[in-house]
């Protein structure tokens, strides 16, 4: 299998390569279970506190589930899997806890382009091992698609309500989580587990 070198730069200075490693080289197949359960388990979390709450008390309130309930899942899942799991997107909403790294960009950039062929959001995943300088890692994500209820505080700003635009101004001073439609790649749940 021919290995890629993928170059990152972290800050301004530090170079990091991650040569990905074929399949052949582990058993990758109860990562790969372990980490769809691990994604499905924080996407339906964070879907049904969300649609509770926006049901309940409209899209306003519903902002803070998006704001504390899903790092908080993130968190415990973390902890009680020994895997990094956390939400990335090329236009994150909180920078502090959405911006991709390298690797996640690609990942990203690829989904995308099948979107555009014409794939299906909710089908995306991809998983592989990679070396990096601090030792060999799994890398997992599954795609995010944007759901009706998304649209609320994700769609197109014209149709943001003015109130979820001011909570949202308020809430995220450097928001880019805006303008997207139904179904398309909104961002992942990236899932990484040190070997």
């Amino acid at each position: 299998m021919k290995k890629q070198i993928l170059t990152v730069f972290l800050g301004a200075a530090l170079l990091q390569q991650m040569l990905p490693v074929s399949a052949a080289d582990t058993d990758s197949r109860p990562l790969i279970d372990d980490a769809r359960k691990a994604a499905t388990r924080l996407m339906t979390g964070v879907r049904t506190e969300l649609l509770r709450e926006l049901e309940r008390s409209g899209p306003v309130r519903a902002i803070i589930v998006c704001k504390y309930s899903a790092p908080e899942a993130s968190a415990a899942i973390s902890r009680e899997t020994g895997m990094r799991v956390t939400r990335v997107s090329l236009r994150p909403r909180n920078p502090a806890l959405g911006e991709p790294d390298v690797w996640e960009q690609q990942i990203l950039l690829d989904f995308e382009k099948r979107f555009s062929a014409g794939e299906k959001a909710d089908a995306m995943e991809y998983s592989e091992i990679v070396v990096e300088p601090a030792g060999r890692y799994f890398r997992y994500m599954k795609a995010i698609p944007t759901a009706q209820p998304c649209l609320a505080c994700h769609g197109p700003v014209e149709s943001i309500s003015e109130a979820v635009r001011a909570k949202l101004n308020g809430e995220y001073p450097h928001d880019r989580g805006v303008n997207y439609r139904l179904g398309q790649v909104r961002g992942a749940v990236s899932i990484k587990k040190q070997l």
